[in-house]
Order: C-alpha cells, then sequence, then structure tokens
C-alpha cells in the first residue's frame, strides 16, 4: 500500500490524471496512515476524553452545590431566612447569570487571555473552563429535578425528626436523581462536543490534531471529517451506556 501511495501520490504531484478511486486512496493515506499521523487521532481522543472528565467533575461538584443552596434557599421557612445562605444563593444565582448568559467560546478566550494568561497550559486551562460553565447548566438540571418532587415528602421527612439533609440525601434526590438523568446525559454529550472548543486557545485536543494534519497536507476535507467521524462514534457510544443505565433504573422502579 505504501508503495501504491507513493506512486500515485507522485502522479498526481506532476499533473497526472487519477481515478476517484486512486485519488480517494491517495489523500485518504496521507490522512491518516503516512507517517503514522493516525496516532494524532488517537492522542487527540485521548485528551479530548480526559478534559471531558475533568470537567464534568468540576461541573457536577459545582452545580449540586449550587443547585443545594438554591434549593436550600427556596425552601425555608416562612420566618426563618439564613443570612449566610441568602449571601450564597445571591453569588450562585450571579454566577449561573453571567455564565447562561454569555457564549462559552467568549469564557474560554477570558480564561486563556485575561485570568489565566501566565499558564501556558492551555488544556488544563480549557478543561476549567468548561467545567465551569457545564456547572451552571447542571445546577439548573438539578435544581429543576429536586424542585419536582413532592414538597410534602420533605415534610414528611422533617416530622419525622430528620434534619434537612438527611431527607435530601435519603428521600428527595434519590428520586430526583431518576428524573434527571435523560438531562445529565444530554449536558454531558454536549460538553464532549465542546471540547472541540478548546482548539481555539491552543489545547489539544482532536480538532487541534486534525487541525495539524491539515496543515501539513493542504487537504481539509478527510482530516476534518475523520474528526466529525471520531466524534460520532464517541456521542454513540456514550448515548448506549446512557440508555443501559436509564433502562436499569426503570427496572428497579418496577421491583
Amino acid at each position: 500500500m505504501a508503495e501504491l501511495y507513493t506512486e500515485w501520490k507522485a502522479l498526481m504531484t506532476a499533473g497526472g490524471e487519477l481515478s476517484g478511486w486512486q485519488t480517494f486512496f491517495v489523500k485518504f493515506y496521507q490522512a491518516f496512515i503516512d507517517a503514522d499521523r493516525w496516532q494524532l487521532y488517537l492522542s487527540g481522543v485521548g485528551t479530548t476524553l480526559m478534559v471531558t472528565a475533568m470537567a464534568l467533575v468540576i461541573g457536577v461538584v459545582l452545580g449540586v452545590f449550587v443547585a443545594l443552596v438554591r434549593t436550600a434557599h427556596d425552601q425555608q421557612r416562612r420566618g426563618r431566612h439564613n443570612p449566610v445562605l441568602g449571601v450564597l444563593n445571591a453569588i450562585c444565582k450571579v454566577y449561573t447569570t453571567v455564565i447562561r448568559g454569555t457564549p462559552v467560546m467568549v469564557q474560554l478566550l477570558i480564561f486563556s487571555f485575561v485570568i489565566f494568561v501566565n499558564s501556558r497550559n492551555f488544556t488544563m486551562v480549557g478543561a476549567f473552563g468548561l467545567g465551569l460553565n457545564s456547572g451552571a447548566y447542571v445546577s439548573e438540571i438539578i435544581r429543576g429535578g429536586l424542585m419536582s418532587v413532592d414538597p410534602g415528602q420533605m415534610e414528611a421527612g422533617r416530622s419525622l425528626g430528620m434534619n434537612y439533609f438527611t431527607v435530601m440525601r435519603f428521600i428527595i434526590i434519590p428520586q430526583a436523581i431518576k428524573a434527571i438523568l435523560p438531562a445529565l446525559g444530554n449536558e454531558f454529550i454536549i460538553l464532549l462536543k465542546d471540547t472541540s472548543l478548546i482548539s481555539v486557545i491552543g489545547g489539544k485536543e482532536l480538532i487541534y490534531a486534525a487541525q495539524g494534519i491539515l496543515s501539513r497536507t493542504y487537504e481539509a476535507m478527510y482530516p476534518l471529517l475523520g474528526a466529525a467521524a471520531i466524534y460520532l462514534v464517541l456521542v454513540m457510544a456514550f448515548t448506549w451506556l446512557l440508555g443501559r443505565l436509564e433502562r436499569r433504573l426503570r427496572k428497579s422502579d418496577r421491583r
């Protein structure tokens, strides 16, 4: 195959005519096989998954905290208002408003060129920025799930002598998780695809690898289509896993 590639590429460079199959073979080979360029895609996929995992952890931890603060504030009993909780709730509302109201691209640029201007680890800066962005959306998803549970269950738990956090942990949250899992799954898939944006600030993920190959081969279609196909496979795999998890939860409900 290498001999055919060398021969047909030399013919193409010289202006000779190649069949459609030969042209496809040359461009495919130089985009994925020549000089072991497939390793660049694998490296990009590894970085993409790492950034997704880091951003997911940051987003979930931050989202759970913000959701609990805002839910606890909204569910305070009449005449009993915790001033500390009020301050935290105000901060959380500003955070979700600013993050959800500005483009993630702008946020990444601010993190890279303003806040972390002295950092050269653009991949980690991108992971932090995506995690901070995801946390705002995750918080609203979780808060919606918590608020959808019948308020009478909270009152019943408190009447049995449980404190607020015990009721949330053993009664409210388990029910809310089943309701919000599809929305959380969609947010995770969006986060996976949004990792492509960190290439703008120099993050070395999948799109960065495709752009590097593009700049060497001067052929845009095959590297970009290859990256798109890899993203599609990853999204389909995670969608399948989420579907299995949802089915298992539904089975536990029937039992």
